[in-house]
């Protein structure tokens, strides 16, 4: 199994090391760049002098013969058949990279206002900012620092804001919950625009070639603040603490939104980026005339074994090397035709509460930078059908909402209250029992044990036994994994938007609802902050081309 690689300790194009000074001696007859694939022992590994010897070796040259400009295009961590060892691609060539465009000073005219501050909304900002046209971001939640409050009253009083938490306020969901830029978008050219952005705003240069890149939950908010500070330096406006409640219409147009102060605000075009959490915005956007459809999406536990065992299962006697970063895995099962499987998997991370409401427990997962947590979490979730939801009795494009919030409202009870999460260990459920008592956690409001049947069952679709043969495959495939020493917490809900708002496939615009544009995680279009970035960028062309 592929893993991620170790944190940032190595050179890239554009970064450090000898690309930089490469690019100037290669001439303009040098002949296209070609990539190389190298494989290094661990106590080779992010060595820049060992890495052009294997190079050198694999090339049949000295080192000091090595042609002028390369640099590594891709790291990653092989595990497999036992043998733990890092695999390089590396580019032969000058550095071709075109410099990241600039921004421009906003241009005179109406605004783009967009409402939502996460990656999508804060990408599209930048995407037009790109262009001069002036743009208005419009946030109901608080900037990174006021917000770490927020975060503490959750974690540590039991309070939640629901304007201000772990799913809203500047960056969205993702600037404290981990960073992980991993994304299934196979164009390439849109995905390193975003991770450049991102280095450019303070991010390591690690990203651009490792496998799974990651931030950290403690760097990203430095990151989303210098992207904000500017695009507020080039004339983009941002609004803390503002919650769009309506919007503003003249016929099938847009021409602004509503605020819940009672101000209306009015724009060229309205973007709604505001993901997969707020449910009022879909109550809102069906009230304007809006298409919204329900669409498949998961739900279930997340689970946290010790840090140790992850790593003894994925690195065998490698474990504990020094070169190794906490490891991580991926699963997947299907059966009877209902997919199991891993989600937003954190090695060395924390599970932290993100619920955006009182009486609801919602569990999410997060990693610093250096994942040096005690412990490995990931979703554990079973796929859920509109179909099923609609057999649960829920009804309407809004049914996988209602259902969700039902779902968290029964983790709150079994809970006991404060935000406490019902839990067991794995063995234990497996058995379909209550377990006397729970391991140590990363989870601040703390866990309860409980049956957690009336919990994933309770809403009317069945969902425990679907985690129970997948955890019985996960354990098939990784000895270990099944143990007394891990946890399941209830409930992880919230891995997607489980409705979509329909946009045109031309135009990217609402039908019925000229100039208004569904956009990311929460309009069911994308999934993770690289694709919503990217999505938000794609709806800032579209804009720009006048839809």
């Amino acid at each position: 199994m592929a893993h991620d690689s170790a944190p940032a300790r190595f050179w890239a194009w554009g970064a450090q090391g000898r690309g930089q000074a490469a690019r100037g001696a290669v001439q303009a007859s040098v002949p296209p760049p070609v990539d190389v694939t190298l494989t290094l022992p661990l106590d080779e590994a992010e060595d820049p002098a060992a890495l052009a010897r294997r190079l050198a070796q694999k090339l049949g040259r000295t080192v000091d013969d090595l042609p002028a400009g390369w640099g590594v295009r891709k790291r990653s961590i092989d595990a497999r058949k036992g043998k733990v060892r890092f695999v390089y691609v590396v580019r032969l060539g000058p550095d071709d990279t075109a410099p990241l465009p600039g921004l421009q000073e906003a241009k005179g005219g109406p605004p783009v206002l967009i409402v939502g501050a996460g990656p999508a909304g804060l990408f599209c900002a930048y995407a037009l900012a790109r262009r001069g046209i002036p743009a208005v971001v419009l946030e109901r939640g608080k900037k990174v620092q006021p917000r770490r409050r927020d975060l503490n009253l959750v974690n540590q009083k039991g309070q939640v804001d629901a304007e201000s938490n772990y799913c809203f306020g500047e960056g969205g969901a993702g600037t404290y919950s981990d960073g992980k830029l991993y994304t299934r978008s196979d164009k390439r050219g849109d995905v390193q625009d975003v991770l450049r952005i991102l280095v450019d705003c303070g991010a390591t240069a690690d990203i651009l070639v490792d496998a799974r890149p990651h931030i950290g939950s403690n760097k990203l908010p430095r990151v989303v603040t210098t992207l904000r500070e500017r695009l507020e330096a080039v004339g983009v406006q941002f609004r803390f603490g503002t919650r769009v409640t309506g919007v503003a219409k003249q016929g099938d147009a847009v021409t602004g939104v509503e605020l819940a102060d009672g101000t209306v605000l009015d724009g060229r075009a309205v973007v709604i980026a505001t993901g997969h959490s707020a449910r009022d915005v879909h109550h809102m956007l069906l009230r304007a005339g809006a298409l919204l459809e329900p669409k498949p999406f998961a739900l279930g536990v997340r689970i946290e074994h010790p840090q140790p065992i992850i790593d003894a299962i994925q690195y065998g006697q490698s474990a504990g090397h020094e070169k190794l970063p906490a490891a991580a895995y991926r699963l997947a099962h299907t059966e009877d035709g209902r997919g199991t499987f891993s989600f937003c998997m954190c090695p060395g991370g924390f599970i932290v509460p993100a619920n955006t409401a009182a009486g609801e427990v919602v569990v999410n997962g997060m990693s610093p930078s250096l994942r040096n947590s005690r412990y490995a979490n990931s979703g554990i979730v079973a796929a859920i059908s509109p179909d099923q939801v609609a057999a649960a009795g829920y009804t309407g494009p809004l049914a996988g909402v209602a259902y969700q919030a039902r779902v968290e409202q029964l983790a709150f009870t079994e809970g006991g209250g404060g935000f406490r999460a019902p839990a067991a260990r794995v063995t234990d459920f497996l058995r379909r029992r209550v377990s006397r008592d729970l391991p140590s956690t990363s989870y601040q409001p703390g866990l309860a044990a409980a049956d957690l049947e009336p919990v994933l069952d309770g809403a009317g679709v069945p969902v425990a036994d679907a985690l129970r043969r997948g955890l019985a495959a996960f354990g098939e495939k990784m000895r270990g994994f099944v143990t007394g020493d891990a946890v399941v917490v209830a409930t992880e809900s919230r891995t997607s938007s489980p409705v979509r708002i329909v946009r045109d496939k031309e135009s990217w615009q609402a039908p019925g609802l000229q100039g208004l544009y569904p956009c990311a995680e929460g309009a069911g279009y994308a999934g993770g902050i690289v694709s919503a970035a990217i999505d938000g960028m794609k709806v800032a062309d579209r804009i720009a081309r006048g839809g």
